[in-house]
């Protein structure tokens, strides 16, 4: 595995590895963060660590570390938020490679050293991630915990690519990627929605492929305070919302003209949460759903029809924004059933 220059000199030498840390108010958990940095099998890095205006002694902690430790900066801000803090932190690293990190999990050892591996060797590759361990309670915290479940499903470039419309597909403190992506593609954007999914969307339409290490390298905590649970940009909606020009730009590339849209999914939420793509050019043709109840209705003067009478493949693309436990499954198996072929005929949105 690589190994730091030893020895080598940061004025004259620039890090191989950037970490990018945003803090705010963090003195209790920042100090665990920053530890498992220094843990690193990986030495040649600097850390960046971001102080978003915070009210408590966050600079403090982390000034005591850059004393000890010189490949720690710390970057103290008037409190603007986490875009801005983050994209100072990226206008500041010097490094060959950007990892980005939370203030409130922790990097495996191994993380650097196995995700600089996998980028100098796959130069296809823009964007790395890896498999993240729950750090939480799995019972109190069911939903957090299985959507940690289907991120470690999403591994390939394919699979991320497919499924880049269900949800992020990547835990944003666990990902690395090359430096020169922020130049062409842009970095955070700041807006009503999660900035870390609009910029995975907006970096997979421009073609940068992802993978991800398929091992645990990073323990994703989910405390009462994580701005994805105080803050309405990470809601439920704001992810729809999000998704929506992007996904109505893969199907202006994707699906011919020819073919109709239709939507699985018929509830009242589907329906709202598919509206989003009209306003970008997206026409839904109808509707598809399992319960009897909903087929043969019409909403919006869109006709409901049961999924054994969806036309033949080369009439329909299926767009499935069902997101009920089990529906996404049970749609993937009958489309497949039916000759459908996921990415072609078919896409999953929720």
């Amino acid at each position: 595995m690589p190994r730091s220059r030893v020895g080598s000199n940061s004025a004259v030498h620039p890090p191989v590895v950037s970490i990018v840390l945003p803090a705010f108010n963090a003195t209790s958990i920042v100090g665990t963060a920053v530890e498992s940095q220094r843990a690193q099998t990986f030495a040649d890095w600097e850390l960046i660590v971001v102080d978003d205006g915070s009210e408590d002694d966050t600079v403090g902690v982390l000034k005591s570390f850059a004393r000890r430790d010189p490949r720690i900066r710390v970057l103290a801000r008037p409190h603007r938020g986490v875009v801005a803090a983050a994209n100072d932190g990226l206008a500041a690293a010097r490094g060959e490679f950007i990892a980005r990190m939370d203030a409130d999990d922790v990097s495996h050892p191994d993380r650097l050293a196995e995700q600089v591996a996998f980028l100098r060797e796959r130069r296809d590759v823009g964007v790395v991630g890896s498999l993240v361990e729950f750090g939480g309670d799995r019972a109190a915290q069911a939903g957090y915990a299985l959507h940690v479940d289907w991120l470690n499903s999403v591994v390939t470039p394919d699979d991320i690519a497919l499924n880049r419309f269900v949800e992020s597909p990547l835990a944003n403190p666990s990902v690395m990627f090359r430096r020169e992506l922020v130049a062409q593609h842009g970095g955070l954007r700041g807006g009503n929605f999660p900035e870390d999914y609009e910029l995975w969307l907006r970096w997979l339409d421009a073609g940068v492929v992802m993978a991800k290490v398929p091992r645990v390298l990073l323990t994703w905590n989910d405390p009462p305070q994580r701005l994805t649970r105080t803050d309405a940009r990470y809601d439920v909606e704001a992810f729809y919302r999000c998704k929506a020009p992007w996904l109505a730009r893969w199907l202006a590339k994707h699906v011919e003209p020819s073919r109709r849209i239709l939507v699985w999914g018929a509830g009242r939420p589907t329906r709202k949460r598919a509206e989003w793509l009209v306003p970008e050019g997206v026409k839904i043709t109808g509707y598809v759903d399992i319960d009897p109840a909903k087929v043969g209705r019409t909403f919006a003067r869109r006709n409901v029809m049961s999924p054994d009478a969806i036309p033949h493949a080369e009439e329909v693309f299926v767009v499935c924004y069902v997101a009920k436990r089990g529906a996404r499954e049970l749609a993937r198996g009958h489309l497949n059933g039916r000759g459908f072929v996921e990415g072609r005929d078919f896409l999953m949105a929720a």
